[in-house]
């Protein structure tokens, strides 16, 4: 595999001072240009969402761990920062249907995920789920899987406070968006984690907000 550039054996990758521009957002809207990455996925419900997250995370760790022990480790290998937690989110298709602008929570689908170095491949990330399978077991394991995906252009934001207060923030990347002449491709959205929900309070909360756009038709 041919050694990535964003990735060195001369220092410890850390996403907060290398990759600030897609993770450290401001606080206001600003175009970003995404491109493809690798991830470790699970789809969630509400009812499983701790035990999805506790899969992930169990997985990111075990990778990164196997990882340091390995002889011989993958072209482009050096320690890494383990990337944060994602949510992929969605309306359901009955919901899409009938929007009326309103989001309903009990429609929302949505996808987990958390990043990993480029280095990283389906087959070395088999070998260690089922290490983490045997070592750690969980119900959610088998579930989580291994994609790529690609955002392209992007608008996104440094949302702060509560979760329920998000529309605020997505009103304004809406109208950043008009303002630069482009549309919002799908209701479907990113978010990612900066802050840990069980260790801060609501109004500590950093999550950064991210959607899809494509320029506007020209009439």
């Amino acid at each position: 595999m041919a050694k990535d550039s964003h990735y060195s054996a001369d220092f410890k990758h850390e996403w907060r001072k290398h990759e600030k521009a897609l993770y450290l957002a401001k606080t206001k809207p600003q175009m970003v240009e995404v491109p493809a990455f690798k991830f470790i996925t699970v789809k969630a419900g509400y009812e499983a969402f701790s035990e999805c997250v506790a899969a992930l995370y169990s997985l990111a760790y075990g990778l990164k761990m196997n990882l340091k022990k390995m002889a011989n480790v993958p072209a482009g290998y050096t320690d890494y920062t383990v990337y944060p937690l994602e949510g992929l989110w969605d309306i359901n298709e009955q919901a899409k249907k009938s929007f009326t602008g309103t989001i309903n929570k009990d429609d929302l689908v949505y996808t987990l995920m958390i990043r990993q170095p480029d280095f990283i491949d389906e087959s070395l990330f088999n070998e260690i789920k089922a290490l983490v399978e045997v070592k750690k077991p969980s119900p959610r394991l088998s579930s989580v899987s291994f994609e790529t995906l690609s955002e392209g252009p992007c608008i996104q934001m440094l949302h702060l406070g509560p979760f329920e207060d998000e529309p605020l923030s997505f009103s304004q990347m809406k109208n950043f968006a008009e303002n630069e002449g482009l549309n919002r491709i799908s209701k479907m959205h990113r978010e990612i984690y900066l802050t840990d929900a069980r260790r801060v309070s609501p109004e500590k909360y950093k999550t950064v907000l991210r959607f899809q756009v494509e320029p506007k038709a020209i009439a």
